[in-house]
């Protein structure tokens, strides 16, 4: 009975790497889309990550959110498109993660266009802003996962979504 146990170990361990799902490595590509959180709307997001290094990549990124809310006895509309570029640092060697999970954290940098009305005192101007995030991925296959990422600055709050192997 412990040979059985020891060789189905194994046999376990050895399906596990065979289909490593991430991080993306050298030359790797996904995409990732979803909704995000924060304390103006619900942004939603779509961008990819393409593997630089077995332990690095950069993408592009591009969001949206429109907030609607009542101040000043007025209803306000506000809005903002991101186009945004980032680079992350993934974990998985470092911490010797299992293959199904992906932890990683970086920066983005990207050109953030809000659409405030010129009147409102808390109306933002468009520029340039630089949010730093940290998240991770669970694959469910070789092919499919969803994420989970949390960042600060100008950005979301944070975001949630799939990601898909290319």
């Amino acid at each position: 009975m412990k040979k059985l146990t020891l060789i189905g170990s194994f046999l376990i361990l050895g399906l596990t790497l065979a289909f490593a799902q991430a991080p993306p490595g050298k030359g790797g590509k996904q995409l990732n889309a979803g909704l995000g959180f924060s304390n103006w709307g619900v942004p939603v997001y779509v961008g990819a990550d393409f593997g630089v290094h077995k332990d690095i990549t950069i993408g592009p990124k591009l969001s949206y959110r429109n907030y609607r809310y009542r101040a000043l006895g007025a209803d306000w509309d506000q809005s903002l498109i991101v186009l945004a570029f980032n680079g992350n640092y993934h974990f998985n060697t470092l911490f010797n993660m299992p293959s199904e999970w992906n932890f990683y954290a970086g920066l983005t940098l990207g050109y953030y266009i809000w659409s405030d009305l010129d009147d409102y005192p808390d109306a933002r101007g468009s520029g340039i802003g630089l949010d730093a995030q940290i998240g991770g991925r669970y694959f469910f296959s070789d092919k499919f996962g969803v994420n989970l990422e949390f960042g600060g600055g100008t950005g979301a709050g944070g975001s949630f979504g799939i990601t898909i192997k290319l």
